[in-house]
């Protein structure tokens, strides 16, 4: 398979989210914020990555017996030292993703490529897998929590109000008399909207496919 393809696919045509829907806890749970979605999907590239490359550089000297465990126990050292380091280095964000960042270590996208990608090809490939997987979560996560933190508080990355938003006093609500307190849908800021949103992304996406495979028949 070529590196292009590699770093690709999991972008659309095996996104780990949209289309295998795999790690679904975490798609639902911190993405009420971009800038949280953001965190927790370059954390889930390095793990992921990391772990990959680990897994296919001893995977011949791991009896078949104890190879699941054996994942678990390379995946959840990364994840230690990463927490930790996100801890020293980004507080805030260790914060906000509070009991997720441990989840990591049973994050089945994590799990799956070690169990049937890296398993089973060399470190490099194994690499550039956990890149492009990784890359598609994060996609995945950005989309999400563009949608939901536009709809309910009509803000953007790091709190910053979209161009036709405002907040109360404004000089932008002042002009064009929109306050955001009084248009923005609460639920999507709640879990359920996490629900919503990721029910109507796979019902368009799946409307699209039907539609494809019409114009092609």
């Amino acid at each position: 398979m070529k590196s292009t393809e590699l770093l690709t696919r999991g972008l659309t045509r095996e996104n780990p989210v949209f289309v295998m829907l795999l790690g679904m806890c975490p798609a639902l749970a911190v993405t009420a914020r971009v800038e949280t979605a953001l965190g927790m999907g370059i954390l889930v590239i390095l793990v992921l990555t990391l772990s990959n490359l680990f897994v296919s550089l001893v995977k011949d000297y791991v009896p078949d017996q104890i190879r699941v465990p054996s994942y678990i126990v390379i995946i959840a050292a990364f994840v230690t030292m990463i927490s930790m380091l996100t801890e020293a280095f980004a507080y805030d964000l260790f914060v906000s993703l509070g009991v997720f960042l441990p989840l990591i270590v049973v994050n089945c996208i994590i799990l799956g490529r070690a169990e049937s990608f890296a398993s089973k090809n060399k470190p490099i490939a194994s690499m550039l897998d956990g890149i492009g997987m990784g890359l598609g979560f994060s996609l995945a996560l950005i989309i999400i929590s563009s949608i939901r933190e536009v709809l309910s508080s009509g803000t953007i990355v790091f709190g910053e109000y979209l161009p036709f938003f405002a907040t109360p006093g404004d000089v932008t609500q002042l002009i064009a008399g929109v306050n955001v307190s009084d248009y923005g849908i609460a639920v999507f800021g709640l879990p359920a909207g996490a629900f919503l949103t990721v029910g109507l992304i796979l019902a368009i996406r799946q409307g699209m496919q039907v539609r494809k495979e019409g114009a092609s028949a």
